[in-house]
């Protein structure tokens, strides 16, 4: 008898593991996926006019905002935006697509150290 109870406890032990371990799972995977909804694109991003993004140019403690290909990104902590300007000619607050690709030495790999905050409006 009490072989057979350690038997059912070890059991049931087993069987909270393996329940715990699941829900964690399940519920690890639920976030991740909540994240990449957001990052993707959809309509839970916010939309910025043109001139909305003007207001994120990164002067006097404002956020500095850039957007490329339809993209808003977030490049106030990023350092070779200080203060929303980088390389002394580009202030943030603005759509730079077709600067990025005819200007910049790096094109779209440096964008991946940015926030993506949302889309520009058409």
């Amino acid at each position: 008898m009490i072989k057979t109870n350690q038997r059912m406890s070890r059991h049931l032990l087993l069987l909270m593991v393996i329940l715990l371990a699941v829900i964690a799972a399940s519920a690890c995977s639920g976030a991740a996926a909540t994240t990449n909804t957001a990052a993707t694109g959809n309509a839970t991003e916010r939309s910025f006019t043109i001139d909305e993004l003007a207001q994120y140019d990164g002067l006097e403690g404002r956020k500095a905002y850039i957007a490329v290909d339809g993209v808003v990104y977030d490049v106030t902590d990023i350092a070779q935006w200080k203060d929303g300007l980088h390389q002394g000619k580009f202030q943030a607050g603005k759509d730079y697509s077709d600067e990025i690709r005819s200007e910049s030495p790096h094109g779209l790999s440096m964008l991946s150290r940015a926030d993506k905050v949302g889309i520009l409006a058409d």
